[in-house]
This record gives structure tokens, sequence and C-alpha cells, in this order.
């Protein structure tokens, strides 16, 4: 499975949803998975607790994101987080979902390790891509 964007976070961007200001914008968490099934373009809406990862150094709802806001290059509009680290973590998770706590738990994107990745007794961090108009997490164009 690749990453998913969902058909309710497209939507909601019409709607003034979600505000990626990194200075007044919405509080962004990010929730680990054991397992990328269940999760689709059309069906994920919102946080679910089902297949959350449970271990050492995790907590449920997962961990609040930095955002570093929104820029325009390239004709290519983007968002950047800071990189999350969960700390002296035993845990294996295979997906995350990014989704906007200030706005009833919304979905904004899914992402997929494409395989499992374990921690153990040690920091698991979830490492963005460079915020450009070519691998930003979230890229509109």
């Amino acid at each position: 499975m690749a990453n998913i964007v969902p058909d309710s976070f497209k939507n909601e961007l019409f709607l003034s949803t979600h505000n990626f200001s990194s200075t007044a914008g919405n509080t962004f968490k990010l929730a680990l998975y054991s397992t990328s099934t269940g999760f689709s373009a059309a069906s994920t809406t919102a946080y679910t607790t089902t297949n959350e990862v449970s271990g050492t150094g995790y907590t449920a709802t997962g961990a609040s994101l930095t955002n570093l806001g929104s820029t325009v290059a390239q004709n290519i509009s983007f968002v950047d987080f800071s990189d999350v680290t969960f700390s002296t973590a035993t845990i294996t998770a295979s997906a995350a979902l990014i989704y906007n706590s200030t706005s009833s738990n919304k979905s904004v994107v899914v992402l997929d390790f494409g395989g499992n990745k374990t921690s153990t007794n040690g920091d698991f961090t979830i490492q963005f891509p460079a915020a450009n108009s070519t691998s930003a997490i979230i890229r509109i164009s």
C-alpha cells in the first residue's frame, strides 16, 4: 500500500477545516499503527484506535507534531512538520496517521512504512522528507 490522502481531507480543505499556519494553526498529531489494513481514501475520516500500537514509550493518540507551516514553490503548495521521536520505545509499527486534533480528530494523511519498523528500548523516529515541492509529505499541485 502507498500513502493515502483521504477523500474527506481533500473536501475539508475547501471547507476551511484545516489550518496549517505555523503560528496560529490547528494542532496535528501522529498516531502509529500495527497494520495499514483498514485505511482507505474513501473510509479514513478520523483518528481511530483500531490497530493502534501499544508498548513502552508510546501513548495512545500518538504525539503532537510541530507544524512548520505551508509554502508554495514551483506552483506546488506543501506542508512540513518537524521529525517526531518516541523515546526509549519498544514498539512495532507499519503505518501512521496524521490527524487534526483541533478539529474533531479529522484525518489528514496515512503514511505506509512499507513493512514493520521496530524499536526495542530505543528511539522510534518518524523523519519527514525534505520540505520542498517534490518531496514534502503533503503536497498540492
